[in-house]
């Protein structure tokens, strides 16, 4: 009968497909004796060929074959019977003693007379696969702690898929692209990603790139050696260097120089950088997380920002959906922030009318949840009352409900009395009516038009003093 081993020793290029072969891959001559054992075998379990060779796959102690514990020689193998086996999943013993998970199936060998030579087996590896599934579920479990904590707030079914992205981020280190408006909470998403992710106990830096000029943008995030320019009269570490170890979030991205872009793709491709005005490279272990509410394909197409740093950014992308495309979302919100202006002021106030319930439900929210956030707040500010009325809501809020109305005929039938119509109210104007009244609240809410209780909380929001100084 024909060698299996002389067979392989002689074949330069199966030797060579069995060493660049990813999975683990041994061979056994009919005997059940190994004949072959490929690199990635080895680096599974910790056994070289020349441990191997010639020795039985009871070695490695497989727990699971066919059903039951592996035979105690090859003539009890059923894989001589059957053929093949289907992809199980056992355990196996490593070199230095502890359990592997692996998926293993094996094929017996034919020679061109249908004689069987021997028996190829492939051996995966599941344990990194095993790990990246428990850190899926406590992902899951950590982001569910953070909701409660109010951090992420919805039930949407999009909102929902969100959740899922950021849970597969945290089993991974790859670069995070998130797109939404502006106030739909792309930092509370940056954040977390991290918090639930291997570096949560490490630092995590925001910057925000619109807010700076190009060189003071250079100078935040890669830092600068005294006299780089005028005014350097230290060294000062940047922000790349200050988040090390931890999580860099790069908020309105689409809005940094070309220059800018060329030195955050070498940050990127290297994982290093170099201060303003030295030339020594300084590496970072950092993960990055961007964000905009820009398109940055149509920027890209228009020739405003680099292909490949877009390519290299939007590895794992994220759409966080504005607030008019979850609008189930928004009571809870609205309870959401009820809850976090009353414990700030307060307050006690218990919900919304149902007519202020359809407003906001009606509204399109272009500033989305930053917002609403800011219309409660307004609210809280006039609300005299345990709930807030349409009154107490920001004019814009209720204009966009009523601007389109047309009048059913041209002689509308007169409407009852209602509350005189109020102008919008600032600070300025406030102190003007205060120091004409002679700082009377009453007089002041008469002339505004809104109660003395709501005067007293825009004095307080203000830092107004309750009385003339």
């Amino acid at each position: 009968m024909e060698n299996i081993q002389q067979a392989i020793e002689k074949n330069e290029l199966l030797k060579r497909l069995l060493e660049a072969i990813g999975d683990g891959v041994f061979v056994l001559d009919p005997t059940g004796k190994i004949v072959a054992w490929n690199p990635a075998m080895e680096a599974i379990t910790g056994y070289s060929f020349k441990e191997m060779k010639g020795k039985s796959c009871q070695t490695l102690k497989f727990s699971y074959c066919f059903g039951r514990d592996c035979p105690s020689g090859m003539h009890d193998c059923r894989v001589l019977k059957n053929g093949k086996t289907t992809p199980t999943e056992c355990m196996i013993s490593h070199r230095e003693g502890h359990a592997l998970s692996v998926s293993k199936k094996a094929r017996v060998i034919r020679n061109n007379r249908g004689q069987i030579i021997g028996v190829i087996e492939t051996v995966i590896d599941l344990t990194e696969l095993k790990n990246a599934r428990l850190k899926m579920e406590e992902a899951t479990r950590r982001l569910g702690e953070l909701n409660r904590l109010g951090g992420i707030i919805a039930k949407s079914q999009v909102m929902q898929n969100v959740f899922s992205f950021i849970k597969a981020s945290a089993a991974s280190e790859t670069t995070i692209f998130i797109q939404g408006e502006s106030g739909t909470g792309k930092e509370l998403v940056a954040g977390a990603i991290h918090s639930i992710g291997e570096r949560r106990n490490r630092p995590m830096v925001t910057v925000n790139c619109s807010a700076l000029s190009e060189s003071l943008l250079e100078s935040e995030l890669f830092g600068h050696v005294k006299g780089a320019f005028t005014g350097a009269n230290r060294d000062r570490i940047g922000r790349f260097e200050q988040a090390d170890q931890g999580t860099i979030f790069l908020d309105e991205i689409g809005e940094i120089s070309p220059y800018i872009q060329i030195k955050l793709l070498r940050v990127l491709q290297e994982k290093e950088i170099e201060r303003v005005g030295e030339s020594r490279k300084r590496k970072v272990n950092i993960r990055i997380i961007t964000a905009t509410n820009k398109d940055l394909k149509l920027l890209v197409d228009d020739g405003l920002f680099r292909e490949d740093l877009y390519y290299r950014l939007k590895v794992f992308p994220i759409y966080l959906p504005p607030l008019r495309n979850r609008r189930e979302d928004i009571p809870l919100l609205i309870n959401h922030f009820i809850k976090l202006n009353n414990k700030i002021s307060g307050g006690t106030v218990t919900g919304i009318t149902k007519p202020v319930l359809k407003t906001f439900m009606e509204y399109d929210w272009p500033g989305n949840i930053r917002e609403l956030a800011n219309a409660v707040e307004h609210a809280f500010v006039l609300c005299s009352g345990r709930q807030i009325e349409l009154e107490d809501l920001p004019v814009e809020i209720i204009g966009q409900k009523t601007s389109d109305a047309e009048p059913s005929h041209p002689y509308p039938a007169p409407s009852p009395p209602r509350k005189k119509q109020r102008r919008p109210l600032d600070r300025e104007r406030l102190l003007a009516i205060l120091h004409e009244s002679g700082w009377n609240k009453a007089e002041a809410a008469r002339q505004t038009g809104f109660s003395r209780a709501a005067i007293w909380k825009y004095m307080k929001k203000w830092n107004i003093p309750m009385q003339h100084e």
